[in-house]
């Protein structure tokens, strides 16, 4: 059965995508219906801190990564604490997205929310209306499903070639294969 995109899945891009935004891009989609997409790139980490970059906000020793080119003066997050933060949206099994942005603080603050439950995000990765399934055409993205060890546990260094090793099969291969063709 040929696997189809939808919330929670992850988009590996293909090995050898020259797009700069997306090569060896891991993306968890948040969303995804007729209108379009929206997802974060899971391995991009930037050299920052989010209380680095927003005043009045609690100090936490979380990496912020580029979560894609779309309106990159925006802060996203990715957490697991699912409840505790109202208004968070279930992605996939043990990761949520978004939340009462006070409320956020205050348990950062409180030290209910560790770094090792959040990642942050400047920017998105969208697509309008039909533009990702025309790129699933053309072989641009692989799919695989999301495990919340990926975001939580796995180094954005590792996370394309872990991602696509635990796919299984031919994509074993893939995973090891190098970045420029002509070190093969």
């Amino acid at each position: 059965m040929k696997e189809m995109l939808a919330k929670g899945k992850i988009l590996l891009a293909e090995p050898y995508l020259l797009d700069p935004n997306f090569k060896r891009a891991v993306v968890l989609l948040c969303e995804h219906s007729e209108e379009g997409s929206v997802g974060f790139i899971l391995n991009r980490p930037l050299e920052m801190r989010l209380d680095q970059l927003l005043e009045e906000f609690p100090e936490i020793d979380s990496s912020v990564g580029l979560g894609g080119p779309v309106q990159t003066d925006t802060i996203h997050y990715l957490h697991n604490v699912g409840e505790l933060l109202e208004g968070s949206i279930q992605v996939a099994t043990g990761v949520f997205w978004g939340g009462d942005f006070e409320k956020l603080k205050f348990l950062i603050q409180s030290q209910l929310i560790t770094p090792d439950n959040i990642r942050f995000f400047l920017g998105y990765a969208g697509w309008s209306e039909g533009q990702l399934a025309e790129e699933m055409t053309y072989g641009s993205w692989v799919l695989a499903d999301m495990d919340a060890n990926y975001l939580f546990r796995t180094s954005p260094e590792e996370l394309w070639r872990q991602v696509m090793y635990d796919k299984g099969n031919a994509y074993t291969v893939i995973a090891n294969l190098p970045e420029t063709p002509i070190w093969n």
